[in-house]
C-alpha cells in the first residue's frame, strides 16, 4: 500500500494539471484565435498582451504539473504493476514535451505580434500550436490505459474506475484519429473523449479525499465464510 501523502500528492498534480490545461486550451485560447481570420488574432494579442502571457504562463504550468504527476504515478503504482506504471509516466512524459513545444509557439508568436509582424506568421504558430495539443491527446489517452490497468492490479481502488479509464483512453486515442480521419464529425471526436474526462475527475477526486485505504472487504452473504456442517 502506498503513502495516503503520496497518493493525495499524485490527486494534487493531477487536479493542477486538468486546471491549468483548461485554462490554457479551452479559455484563454479561445479568446485570442480565431481560426479564420489572422488579422483578428494578431489584433487580439496585441490588445490583450497579458491575457496571452497568461495563456503561455498555464501551458508551461500544465508541463509542471503533468510531469510530476507522471512521475508520482509511478511512484504510486509501482509496486502494484512496474510496467504498467512506467508507460503512465512514459506517455505522459511524451505528452508534456508536446505542450512545451506548444508553449514555445505561442511565445513565438506573441513576440513577431509585438515586432509588427505579420498577420500570416503570428496565425501559422498558433495553428500549429493547436495540432500539438489536439495529436498530443494520442498520449494523453494512452497514458489512461496502463493507469486503469494499475487501478484494477492495485487492490485499494474502485475496479469500476479502473475500467471507466481503460475505456476513456481508449476513447481518447479513437478521437485523435477521427478527429483527422473525418474533420465535419468533431461532436463524435468530443463524445469519444466523454467517459476519459469522467474517469480523470473520479481519479483526482479519489486520490484527494480518500487517498490510499484498502477497499473494505465484501461482507455479502455469498462471500462471508460459513461454518462446516458435519
Amino acid at each position: 500500500m502506498p503513502s495516503i501523502r503520496t497518493a493525495r500528492l499524485t490527486g494534487l498534480f493531477y487536479l493542477g494539471l486538468a486546471v491549468a490545461g483548461g485554462l490554457s486550451f479551452l479559455l484563454i485560447r479561445s479568446r485570442l484565435f480565431v481560426a479564420d481570420d489572422p488579422a483578428a488574432t494578431l489584433a487580439n494579442l496585441l490588445d490583450h498582451e497579458s491575457l496571452a502571457r497568461a495563456g503561455i504562463a498555464f501551458e508551461l504550468l500544465t508541463v509542471l504539473t503533468q510531469a510530476l504527476a507522471a512521475a508520482w504515478f509511478y511512484r504510486l503504482f509501482h509496486a502494484a504493476n512496474r510496467f504498467a506504471a512506467a508507460a503512465i509516466a512514459a506517455f505522459g512524459l511524451v505528452n508534456a514535451v508536446a505542450v512545451l513545444v506548444s508553449s514555445a509557439l505561442l511565445a513565438t508568436a506573441l513576440e513577431t505580434a509585438r515586432a509588427g509582424g505579420d498577420a500570416a506568421p503570428v496565425q501559422l504558430l498558433h495553428t500549429v500550436s493547436g495540432h500539438l495539443w489536439s495529436v498530443g491527446g494520442l498520449f494523453f489517452g494512452l497514458w489512461l490505459i496502463p493507469m486503469g490497468r494499475c487501478v484494477l492490479d492495485s487492490g485499494w481502488m474502485p475496479r469500476a474506475l479502473g475500467w471507466l479509464l481503460v475505456a476513456g483512453g481508449a476513447g481518447y486515442v479513437l478521437s485523435a484519429f477521427v478527429r483527422y480521419l473525418s474533420p465535419d464529425t468533431a461532436t463524435i471526436a468530443d463524445t469519444l473523449a466523454y467517459p476519459a474526462t469522467a474517469g480523470e475527475l473520479w481519479m483526482i477526486g479519489y486520490l484527494l479525499i480518500r487517498g490510499a485505504r484498502r477497499q473494505a472487504p465484501d461482507r455479502s452473504p455469498a462471500a462471508t465464510p460459513q461454518p462446516a456442517t458435519l
